[in-house]
Parts: C-alpha cells; sequence; structure tokens
C-alpha cells in the first residue's frame, strides 16, 4: 500500500517518540501513573527495545514518519498516528494494510479507550464480548474482531 512500508531501524526512535506521545495522551488521564510515564517511559528505552525486536512493525511514511502499526500473527498489537495528524485517514490505512495484506482480524483495546475503540468499529471491528484484566492494573483489555 502507498507510503506503508516494513520499519527500518532509522524508524524507531520516531516510533518510540509517537507511541510515548499517545500514551501520555489517552493513557495518563486513566492511569495517573507520573513514575511511569514521566520517568520510566523514555523514547531512548523504547526504541532501544524495538532495535532489538524489530519484526512486525510497518510505518506510513510520507516523507516523515507519521504513524505505524506492529502486527503478530494476525493480531494487532499496537497502532498509533502522530496526534496533530489523526483524523488524516492514516490509522485508517495502516489498519486496512494490517488486514488486508497481512491477514490481521483481531486485536485488544483498553475498554475505557472509546475513541480507539469507537475508531475500529468505525474500520469494520466488532466487540468480542471478551475481556481481561490488563496486567498490574484495575483496568480491562477488551477484543475486537473482523
Amino acid at each position: 500500500m502507498e507510503n506503508i512500508r516494513k520499519a527500518e531501524p532509522r524508524d524507531f526512535e520516531r516510533i518510540a517518540e509517537i507511541e510515548i506521545f499517545n500514551y501520555r495522551l489517552n493513557f495518563y488521564p486513566i492511569f495517573k501513573d507520573d513514575e511511569f510515564y514521566f520517568s520510566e517511559l523514555s523514547v531512548s528505552k523504547k526504541s532501544g527495545e524495538y532495535s532489538k525486536n524489530p519484526e512486525g512493525f510497518y510505518v506510513y511514511d510520507d516523507k516523515a514518519v507519521k504513524g505505524f502499526i506492529k502486527i503478530t500473527g494476525t493480531e494487532v498489537k499496537k497502532l498509533f498516528v502522530e496526534p496533530v495528524l489523526q483524523g488524516n485517514s492514516i490509522g485508517k490505512k495502516l489498519l486496512q494494510f494490517a488486514v488486508s495484506e497481512k491477514g490481521a482480524d483481531f486485536l485488544w483495546a483498553l475498554e475505557k479507550n472509546k475513541k480507539a475503540i469507537a475508531f475500529y468499529q468505525k474500520n469494520g471491528f466488532t466487540l468480542s464480548g471478551e475481556r481481561k484484566s490488563e496486567e498490574d492494573t484495575n483496568e480491562y483489555l477488551v477484543k475486537l474482531k473482523l
């Protein structure tokens, strides 16, 4: 698909940056964990982690990496778009790529992340009725599938 390519080593710092911005915007208000979101979570740590295990990462790149998706088997593990660029169909294109090119057919989303759940539903996924605990928290994940 146009503008989507396999992530390269040079992309992991940008991928980490996009993910961390999204984590702080979307998850900090739910978990309110200063230690994790402002100390433990860092671009250098995340990019190093991803460089060691780069499989399944794809980026949306039209002269700049604006979003990414991580696919493991048929599961969408992560999908994030630069916050200021959300609403420009980047996430939709990454998700379509995962489904049509990589056979992705399910994912887990934080139950309280209504914006993400609405996005996935708008793009053909439905709530399966399955939920599980988010590790080390009192929150739940819900499963969405095609």
